[in-house]
């Protein structure tokens, strides 16, 4: 079976290779790679292929996925959780096999949380780049003793239930938020309504999924029920937060601090090295002029583990296609 891999870097290439070779030798298959990301332009890139394998900012609309299917494409596998960037009811109508990865070592972004909430709270990137220049002053490094204060967790699945045990073992109070409360997440913390939680959390963390309803979930309004002061995180996807409606809060003075591993038009920057050029992104730009604001590029799961998860996770799914047995992670 022939699988054309989109956005595949060098860390995808080795996983899925290591993997592949792993596997039964009559459950291994083709993989090409591709760095480019599939859309319109790209999707010519399948011909004679039997699969996709794509990722987080790979584009999957009605006309792409017409594209596939009169390239004899039968199976879209994500390398990834979200499933946003995939028309479903297209796919469906097309008869396509689309599978996901659910769920990889959500340990992985809830540390990622941790070290954002951290670095932006003690300042250790900007203390880092004084003490090589010799400048030893703590003036403007002044952060808060997180222990004993109250951490919102809006989504309690299994990275923010992962999330929520960092921060109680910290010492903080846990405050959650989700349409279906978790017992284990009841066992630790305690489950409230989004607002109560956004106007008791010093800080706000959020872990859940994009869709029609959780879209711009952060908003003016929201916003301005969080505590004033308070600490905004998302390491979950890019469109939970409206970019614009945050940059009001930080201008007012309301919202304290801004740390985020996602963005929702990350597709044109992320995963790229735009080093040397001009990014004509003004609103991304207006976000990174604020000293107390943190940005990643979308590495929250970036770790050996969870790619190796990942890579073992796709191959899982490719052999369920490729069998015809049913699939746990299938989402048509």
């Amino acid at each position: 079976m022939r699988i054309a891999v989109f956005s595949a870097r060098p860390y995808d290439r080795h996983s899925l290779d290591q993997a592949n070779k792993a596997a039964a030798a009559g459950q291994r298959v083709q993989f090409l790679y591709n760095e480019a990301t599939l859309d319109s332009r790209t999707a010519a890139l399948a011909d004679g292929c039997d699969g996709v394998c794509v990722f987080v900012n790979d584009r999957l609309d009605a006309p792409v996925l017409q594209t596939l299917h009169e390239l004899g494409v039968s199976a879209i596998v994500l390398r990834c959780a979200g499933f946003n960037n995939v028309d479903l009811a297209t796919a469906q109508r097309l008869g396509f096999f689309v599978a996901r990865v659910p769920a990889y070592s959500p340990e992985a972004v809830a540390e990622h949380t941790l070290a954002l909430v951290m670095t932006l709270n003690r300042h250790t990137h900007r203390a880092y780049n004084r003490v090589r220049e010799g400048n030893f002053m703590l003036n403007g490094l002044l952060g808060r003793t997180l222990h004993g204060k109250t951490v919102g967790i809006v989504g309690t699945g299994k990275i923010g239930l992962a999330t929520a045990r960092i921060f109680k073992g910290m010492g903080c109070r846990l405050l959650g938020h989700d349409p279906y409360p978790s017992p284990a997440f009841q066992a630790i913390g305690e489950d409230v309504e989004l607002d109560e939680l956004l106007a008791r959390s010093d800080i706000v963390s959020l872990h859940c999924p994009l869709t029609a309803q959780t879209e711009h979930l952060i908003n003016d309004v929201s916003l301005s029920r969080m505590k004033p002061g308070a600490m905004l995180v998302n390491t979950s996807r890019g469109g939970l937060v409206d970019t614009g409606a945050v940059i009001r809060a930080l201008k007012s003075r309301h919202l304290g601090h801004v740390a985020i591993d996602v963005y929702e038009q990350e597709s044109e920057l992320f995963f790229q090295d735009r080093s040397g050029e001009i990014i004509d992104d003004d609103v991304f730009q207006r976000l990174m002029t604020f000293p107390n604001v943190l940005v990643t590029g979308h590495q929250g799961f970036f770790t050996a583990e969870a790619l190796e998860e990942i890579a073992q996770t796709t191959l899982a799914n490719l052999g369920h296609f490729t069998a015809g047995t049913p699939c746990p992670n299938c989402v048509t």
